[in-house]
């Protein structure tokens, strides 16, 4: 089965906990601190694997965590740091984030890495709060968690030359005779489902990888037919093949045919227009093709070269093989993300922690205050509140952000509820 678009949840592993501990040793009084740190936790990477070609795997498992660090230890020993998480994913994988759509990583070389959430650090022993004011604190921190997040995998397919038009018209016959490749061929439409792949070697030894990608019909970048999981696989491509049905046997006319697939590629993304395309005439062995084929040309720039073939006869073969040759040869490949956007503020790669406010106040139905962000949060899941001093820490961290003040101002009085993620505190003036 071939799977090319799945949605799942990574989160990278929470950093381990920081120790309270003092060293006791005979002859050592006072020993002072001695709490270890947490280790950091593990980060959650994909790495490109060769050997797979779909994104079968992700339908089975859609959870991936990665460990937690070690915690802290007395004697100052400090917590190991939790082995990373690589997930296997195939070479033309896109990364992006399911609630913004930035794109987090395009991966398609064999080895190449990208760490999709990272772990959290490691909390603080109580060593690290030791001041002459207070030698001897009873003071840690836990761990930080790490990012979580639900990530989309698109797959797109890695191909040179990727073979274009409605459906029928013999893609899938020309992919079989030009390579080794063994799609289904079918006399009905959508016969091709998924993309099928077949590498192409030329008389002259010139060799490329060409793609029969399922057929497009009007209204494909909307998503009618089989519209985005075909044209999500074109993006790579540097050659666009763009085979007519010269015969007009379905009832179409081949120059309308032509005009309807070039618009829905410029429609889904204007970028596609900037690929270089040979147009290849097919089923020239049965009549009517010539007189059509005539009609075709008049209509097309004078420039327009067009490549009469027959899938079935093997007729003209040889000519489109060596063009579509000399193509590649001069024609660069295109980037997913262009320099522009990547030189403009809106591309985001590699972001991996939207930090945002530090706090937002909020009331809830019951008329309780609710205090949200991405600082404030972070600050509550690291302070050990089985700890009075860690308790005391994290009051005085509030009033340093000004989250006090911030509650008086939106009303509240003694008594009040004020709630933070799942749990609710009393507001004391």
């Amino acid at each position: 089965m071939f799977v090319d678009h799945v949605k799942v949840y990574v989160k990278g592993g929470d950093g381990g906990d920081g120790m309270v501990a003092f060293r006791r040793e005979k002859y050592v009084p006072n020993g002072g601190p001695a709490g270890g740190d947490g280790g950091r936790g593990a980060d959650v990477i994909f790495e490109v694997d060769e050997g797979l070609r779909t994104l079968m795997d992700f339908r089975y498992k859609r959870h991936f965590k990665a460990d937690r660090g070690e915690h802290g230890m007395s004697k100052n020993q400090h917590g190991r740091k939790a082995k990373e998480m690589v997930v296997p994913v195939p070479p033309g994988t896109v990364v992006m984030d399911a609630e913004t759509g930035a794109v987090i990583a395009d991966l398609v070389e064999q080895g190449q890495r990208a760490v999709i959430a990272r772990g959290g650090r490691g909390g603080r022993g109580n060593t690290r709060f030791a001041t002459p004011k207070n030698p001897a604190p009873e003071l840690s921190e836990k761990g930080e968690p790490g990012v979580e997040r639900d990530v989309v995998l698109e797959l797109k397919v890695l191909a040179d030359v990727g073979l274009v038009g409605f459906p029928s018209v013999g893609k899938s016959t020309l992919l079989s005779v030009v390579t080794s490749a063994k799609p289904k061929i079918g006399a009905y439409h959508f016969t091709t489902i998924v993309p099928n792949l077949g590498m192409v070697e030329t008389p002259d030894n010139r060799s490329f990888a060409m793609a029969d990608l399922p057929g497009l019909i009007e209204g494909a970048h909307e998503g009618v037919g089989l519209g985005h999981q075909f044209l999500r696989h074109i993006e790579r491509t540097r050659v666009i093949v763009h085979v007519i049905d010269m015969s007009g046997m379905e009832g179409r006319d081949p120059y309308e045919d032509y005009v309807t697939i070039n618009e829905e590629l410029k429609q889904y993304n204007l970028r596609l227009t900037e690929r270089p395309q040979l147009i290849v005439a097919n089923k020239m062995d049965i009549p009517d093709s010539e007189e059509n084929l005539k009609a075709f040309k008049a209509k097309l720039p004078e420039d327009a070269k067009v490549f009469p073939i027959s899938a079935v006869s093997r007729d003209g073969l040889s000519n489109l093989l060596f063009a579509i040759a000399d193509l590649l040869e001069v024609t660069p490949e295109f980037p997913l993300i262009s320099e522009e956007e990547l030189a403009s503020d809106k591309a985001v790669l590699y972001k991996h922690e939207a930090k945002g406010d530090e706090f937002v106040i909020t009331r809830d139905d019951d008329g309780a205050f609710v205090v949200t962000g991405y600082a404030i949060e972070r600050l509550f899941k690291m302070t050990d509140f089985s700890r009075e001093d860690s308790t005391r820490r994290f009051a005085r961290q509030m009033r340093g952000m000004g989250i006090d003040d911030a509650l008086r101002e939106r009303g509240a009085e003694n008594g009040d509820t004020v709630r933070l993620l799942d749990y609710d505190f009393e507001f004391i003036d």
